[in-house]
């Protein structure tokens, strides 16, 4: 029996899902529908095929997001590669760069290619599914799942299922992608009854994915063989060469070759089989789809936090630090964070992405990152700030430990308020307690560890003429960061 690898893409930003989504801690990193975040929630959807040869997931993810990954999986309790990409080139390329990975073992593994951003309510549904591609794919065939549509959609692409496979019902041979439609155009294809949404899931041998790449985009497969024979291994990290990956052109799994992959003309490229999946997906690509997805209340609410609903119908509410109270509304989005609050009409949601993309150019931090920012060391939350100071709380997790570092314009007040912190200073070692307190001045070389087995809660008063994140000069770091 062929091994089955499930290759997690996690590259989106998610920005119609601001202020929840940052480009530095994006939406497959958030706990949306439950406990675990979309990243987590997509690990564990093939918990339970006892009866496939599977394999550790192989994570595909943007260079910022390897300690927060790495983390969720250790909350997990999970092994599994972490390929890095340095520079974002679309899930082409980021397929054929796990491809490689997959086969660089002299192994010819099924992947089984899932976005992170991606809700599936029933997992049960999802599993027959991918037996059935499983199937499929050991004969060498691509397979895409769509999605049984219930709407006339017009924000997802469509794939026209044609003949039939066996016996199977949900099994068909694709006939051909179209783009998103006009509404009109998507009521035609639900009345027509042959037509699937595009859910961007994908089974294929690596070797199958790595001949049509080839077929259809040498330049593609050139580029990311040439970043993957010069890579490394980096402790739980695969790296790519960032020189010939920023040469890789960019495009996605559908362009490059899912939609030539149907033409009759072509017999070089595998068959392309679709199987239809209800199993309510969603992409949650936006605040509306996200409520449509979450449980509600009698009048269609959903809250998520401390929120007060009054004579309120089809409102969404999210609070993540203070109380939220709602009267009188409908049919609104309103998104609170301790930094940034969201309020737009159910129906413009996808224009979210508009004030992402102002923020952006306004050079506007709020688009980047929340207040509360991670790092493999733990974490900390800019608590206020002023022209000369800033206020943080930073938590250390047992046993780490921040860079021996130093800043040209700002001093440090520490003050333990938990736990216990071994403090370099210089040439000083020296631990501080609880309600103790250390500074470091300016153009002082230090650093702060957490010897202990509980956290390391303290705050940390920043004072200076400049007080960025940019003004670190890093001498040491057991994280593999950069060294000035």
């Amino acid at each position: 029996m062929k091994s089955l690898i499930p290759i997690i893409l996690s590259g989106g930003s998610g920005t119609r899902l601001w202020p929840l989504s940052r480009e530095k801690y994006p939406k497959q990193l958030l706990s949306l529908i439950n406990d675990d975040s979309l990243l987590q929630a997509t690990i564990r959807r093939v918990d339970g095929l006892n009866d496939i040869k599977l394999q550790s997931p192989m994570i595909v993810c943007n260079e910022e997001y390897r300690f927060v990954i790495a983390e969720q999986l250790r909350v997990m309790e999970r092994k599994g590669a972490i390929l890095l990409e340095p520079v974002g080139r679309n899930t082409a390329p980021a397929l054929t760069l796990a491809a490689l990975a997959a086969t660089s073992n002299g192994e010819d593994p099924i992947l089984l290619v899932m976005p992170a951003d991606h809700v599936i309510m029933n997992v049960e549904a999802f599993q027959l599914a991918v037996r059935k591609g499983m199937q499929q794919a050991s004969e060498g065939n691509v397979v895409t799942f769509g999605i049984t549509p219930d709407a006339p959609e017009t924000g997802y692409g469509y794939i026209q299922s044609g003949q039939s496979i066996g016996s199977d019902a949900d099994t068909h041979r694709i006939e051909r992608f179209v783009e998103k439609p006009d509404l009109s155009t998507a009521q035609t294809y639900l009345d027509a009854g042959n037509y699937l949404w595009n859910s961007g899931l994908f089974m294929l041998k690596s070797s199958v994915w790595l001949s049509a790449i080839g077929k259809c985009r040498k330049d593609i497969l050139t580029s990311c063989r040439a970043a993957w024979d010069q890579g490394s291994r980096d402790g739980e990290f695969l790296r790519v060469d960032k020189q010939h990956f920023e040469q890789c052109p960019s495009d996605s799994i559908d362009y490059a070759v899912m939609e030539r992959i149907n033409r009759h003309d072509d017999n070089e490229l595998p068959a392309g089989v679709v199987i239809a999946l209800n199993a309510g997906w969603s992409d949650i690509g936006a605040w509306d789809s996200l409520w449509k997805a979450l449980p509600k209340d009698d009048e269609g609410n959903v809250s998520r936090g401390d929120i007060l609903f009054n004579g309120c119908r089809n409102t969404f509410a999210v609070s993540e630090s203070r109380l939220v109270a709602c009267v009188g509304i409908e049919n609104i989005i309103v998104v609170e964070t301790p930094d940034a609050v969201l309020v737009a009409h159910k129906d413009k949601t996808q224009d979210v992405k508009i004030i992402a993309d102002s923020l952006k150019r306004q050079g506007r931090s709020e688009v980047q990152m929340h207040r509360k920012v991670f790092r493999p060391w733990g974490w900390y939350d800019g608590i206020d700030f002023g022209e000369r100071f800033q206020v943080k709380r930073i938590v250390v997790k047992p046993g780490a430990a921040l860079s021996l570092q130093m800043h040209h314009h700002r001093a440090e007040h520490w003050v333990v308020v938990r736990g216990t912190a071994r403090v370099t200073r210089n040439e000083e070692i020296y631990l501080v307690s609880e309600n103790e307190s250390t500074y470091i001045p300016l153009g002082t070389s230090h650093r702060l560890e957490n010897p202990g087995r509980v956290p390391l809660e303290m705050i940390e008063i920043q004072s200076g003429s400049y007080l960025g994140e940019d003004d670190i000069i890093r001498f040491e770091d057991i994280y593999g960061r950069k060294i000035n």
